[in-house]
């Protein structure tokens, strides 16, 4: 591997010593295994998700070259489209396993990751979710099912502190909101947590006027922005995905509905690439506070460089937490794969549960799995759109500029 030399790994290892049950990565113990962990990855690269989908293939696609030199195992990836379909996730994972795929990871979007979790539970075939936030995933008593993405009610509880942040750094706060919402399983749960948390947090000064739900493979969103301009709101609450976050900045622009700011406790979206190429100064200041990537991690740089040789055409920075989570997932199988010492799916589970990896990609603290297969260590930051690049304006520790809050209205952008 020309870009990921011994001497990288070296460092890498110094620094990424696995706590507790997980191998250390230190060269003198890596060693190659007589056996490849064949993956299946599950993601939508085509349908509404098509984008986001593409993205986090990105990730698996680096992850092979990586982890051969941290853990000194072989990874074969078995990629799938499940075409953004519910039914069709559920029909490739049988048909992956039946094929040989020792694991799964994916699948991004939370009604296939509990279709596909059924399916894992019922072949015994461990599954780690790479991303997907519907609460109700881990809380099925599961034995086979891991994730390493926070919940929709820890997205909304960090997202929602941040709004606090947000407000006092820049000492405007806005009295009405209008909350959007994709009505998909994502949407429904985050729609849910929000109903059921925002009220009890006397911190945050407004006063929501009217919930909008919509259908994220709608190709017209006027009626829905007509609905919200309507309220003469000051700041739009967003639960979006990629597309129709672009057709709603594009409805709100031709209405000309300019609130003081677009703002999103934790969904994707508008930190994409594709968001930035299909609005251009349009997707400036939109704001998403979600779980980022660690720029500074030893790791990330890694990722960064072996990631940005092979996809010549972009960079990191755009599919910081697509491809980021997507690589982590991967990491966790290959983690245990060298554990384990064998592909075998009850001793590899095994492996997944006792997993503590202490050098991540990700914001956060260690990868480790409560008893109900869910990560509770990951973080989230402040990422406003800024000169057509997702950039981190708070927390202060961690910002590369200030927040911009009102954002200018869209007839005075140049």
């Amino acid at each position: 591997m020309d870009n990921f030399t011994r001497r990288d790994f070296n460092k890498l290892a110094a620094g990424s010593a696995a706590v507790g049950a997980t191998t250390a990565l230190a060269p003198s113990i890596v060693r190659a295994q007589g056996k490849k962990l064949k993956v299946g990855v599950l993601l939508p690269k085509s349908g509404p998700q098509a984008q986001i989908g593409q993205s986090c293939q990105r990730g698996a696609d680096i992850a092979p070259e990586v982890l051969r030199e941290m853990f000194g195992v072989e990874i074969e990836l078995m990629n799938v489209d499940f075409e953004t379909k519910v039914e069709e996730a559920r029909a490739r994972a049988e048909k992956l396993i039946n094929e040989g795929a020792n694991v799964l990871v994916g699948p991004f979007d939370s009604g296939a990751a509990g279709a596909i979790a059924q399916v894992a539970e019922q072949r015994k075939i461990p599954f780690v979710i790479n991303i997907a936030a519907a609460p109700q995933i881990t809380e099925q008593g599961y034995k086979y099912t891991f994730r390493n993405f926070p919940t929709s009610i820890d997205l909304i509880r960090n997202g929602l502190a941040l709004f606090r942040d947000l407000f006092q750094e820049t000492k405007t706060a806005p009295r009405t909101a209008v909350f959007m919402h994709v009505n998909d399983t994502f949407g429904q749960s985050m729609a849910g947590g929000i109903k059921a948390i925002l009220p009890r947090l006397d911190y945050l000064p407004f006063k929501v006027l009217e919930t909008i739900s919509y259908d994220p493979a709608a190709r017209d969103l006027s009626v829905e922005v007509a609905k919200a301009k309507a309220t003469g709101a000051e700041i739009v609450i967003l639960v979006s995905r990629l597309n129709d976050g672009i057709l709603l900045v594009r409805e709100m622009v031709k209405q000309r509905y300019s609130p003081m700011g677009i703002v999103s406790p934790g969904s994707p979206g508008m930190y994409e690439d594709q968001f930035y190429k299909a609005l251009g100064k349009y997707s400036e200041y939109c704001i998403a506070n979600v779980p980022w990537y660690n720029p500074k991690s030893k790791l990330t740089q890694t990722v960064q460089r072996v990631f940005e040789k092979k996809h010549t055409d972009t960079k990191l920075l755009f599919h910081a937490l697509n491809a980021g989570f997507t690589f982590e997932a991967l990491m966790v199988c290959a983690d245990a794969f060298k554990r384990a010492g064998t592909n075998e799916s009850s001793a590899l589970t095994a492996a997944i549960r006792s997993t503590n990896i202490a050098e991540r990609v990700m914001v956060g603290g260690p990868i480790r799995f409560n008893e109900k297969g869910q990560n509770t260590e990951i973080g989230s930051a402040c990422i406003q759109n800024r000169n057509l690049r997702p950039t981190v304006v708070l927390p202060a520790a961690s910002a590369e500029m200030k927040p911009v809050f009102p954002m200018p209205a869209w007839d005075k952008r140049s």
